[in-house]
């Protein structure tokens, strides 16, 4: 079958046998990498600093899914904000699906923790040791002797060091900084279970990034596979401008394609871009910066290998900032409002009142009904709240169990509450009665249930 005519059926780090293909990437170099290199010493150091930053000594994101209380730019969910959560997580996948459409997989290349931790981190390091990628592979092909064991020994080590204390930060933003030295403190026998699983994480990591690598993005991750449903021919991707490129082969050639190879010797999962877009391709845009250079060199135009559409490949006409990319730009605006908007508006306290289970309506002596209620009600502020609950839609007498009610920061309260009614005040079987929560005297949440009745 002629290369014209030729697919391919497999991912392109897979041989005919199914035997994995190890790819030597080589170093990339260009404003763009510097802007992801910049980009990605950013997203390390908050990925490494938000543990630390508290807001009013509370973290400033923390993920306590043991005791179901999250902490989210210093606002707290607790298990009752399940309906928020699940708004916040569905604008979120909006946000990543109309994203996808309109720029492609730019988050893959530039946000991703499996980009970033590869390419700018552990892919850094085995450039520092080991060399570009010719020098890699005259290593691994060479026979073991004291340069090489020396170079691998020490790859792997920091490799594993990093493992390490990459589990450890990511254990934080669950636990928390203080539980995190707190543990490490005492005995691993008091800890052996926590030891052992931060052990597993650990290996995982240095298993990912030694060795299973790109692999992650081709045959793992679902996102990838999910942009061929999702790109049309007006998202903005890495493309080859095949109308300016081809015929590619050399001087006499007509296109601008010189095919020097250099577009997919830098490509983080080894694909040639001029074959079209690619599930394994990320976006790093490491094959633009390799082609500019060549077209530099050749002094041609830049730009056969750039950010834009299929549509703005066959026309001629940028694409980048077209109508549609401002308008799906604008719904991105919109759904990012919107998370902001409900995590600010979000209630600062909240309040469960349920008919006690297992308990039936009492007539007292003097004739009145009495109904007994479980209260809970959680103060989700970082201040000191003092609480007031009154009967909002009955004059009726109302008994709490307990003294004065004040919440401290992200406290919780809860106790028991005997309502009596009289009869001439019941609707029937069940009345409908409304409580209202009073924080220094202002209304903040009222709350409705039922009083059962003969």
């Amino acid at each position: 079958m002629s290369e014209e005519t030729s697919f391919r059926d497999r991912p392109i780090n897979m041989d005919e046998d199914g035997k994995r293909k190890w790819i030597y990437t080589k170093k990339p170099n260009g404003k763009w990498y510097k802007y992801r290199s910049l980009f990605s010493y950013f997203w390390l150091a908050t990925f490494i600093g938000i543990p630390f930053i508290k807001i009013n000594g509370n973290p400033l994101i923390i993920l306590d899914i043991a005791h179901r209380k999250f902490i989210i730019f210093g606002a707290i969910f607790w298990a009752q904000d399940t309906f928020i959560m699940a708004l916040l997580m569905l604008s979120f996948v909006i946000f990543i699906l109309v994203f996808t459409v309109t720029f492609g997989r730019v988050w893959c290349g530039w946000a991703c923790p499996q980009t970033i931790f590869l390419e700018m981190v552990f892919r850094k390091i085995e450039h520092l040791i080991e060399g570009d990628y010719k020098e890699r592979y005259k290593l691994d092909q060479a026979d073991f002797n004291a340069k090489k064991i020396f170079k691998k020994v020490l790859k792997h080590s920091i490799f594993i060091i990093i493992s390490f204390l990459m589990t450890n930060i990511f254990l934080m933003w669950f636990i928390g900084y203080e539980k995190l030295f707190e543990l490490a403190s005492e005995p691993i026998t008091e800890n052996l279970s926590g030891f052992l699983i931060m052990l597993v994480v650990s290996a995982f990591f240095y298993w990912v990034y030694s060795f299973f690598r790109e692999q992650i993005c081709t045959w793992v991750c679902p996102y990838g596979r999910m942009q061929g449903v999702l790109l049309d021919s007006q998202s903005i991707v890495v493309n080859y401008d095949y109308k300016r490129g081809e015929p590619r082969g050399g001087k006499n050639s007509e296109g601008d394609c010189v095919n020097c190879q250099h577009c997919v010797s830098v490509c983080p999962t080894g694909i040639d871009i001029r074959n079209g877009t690619q599930l394994e391709c990320i976006n790093c845009t490491a094959c633009i910066e390799a082609c500019d250079s060549t077209m530099e060199r050749i002094k041609k135009p830049k730009g056969l290998i750039r950010f834009d559409s299929i549509k703005g490949i066959e026309t001629g006409k940028n694409t980048v900032f077209s109508t549609r990319t401002k308008a799906y730009s604008l719904v991105l605006l919109l759904i990012f409002g919107f998370f902001v908007y409900t995590l600010l508006t979000r209630p600062s306290i909240e309040t469960t009142i349920l008919r006690t289970p297992g308990t039936m309506f009492q007539e007292t002596d003097n004739g009145q009904i009495l109904n007994l209620y479980n209260i809970r009600i959680i103060n989700k502020t970082h201040t000191e709240t003092p609480i007031e609950i009154k009967l909002e839609s009955h004059n009726a007498k109302m008994e709490i169990a307990g003294s004065e009610i004040i919440l401290k920061d992200h406290d919780s309260y809860e106790s028991t509450i005997i309502l009596y009614l009289d009869k001439n005040q019941l609707t029937g079987k069940k009345t409908d009665i409304e409580f209202g929560i009073y924080t220094n005297g202002e209304l903040k949440e009222t709350y409705d249930v039922t009083f059962v009745g003969p």
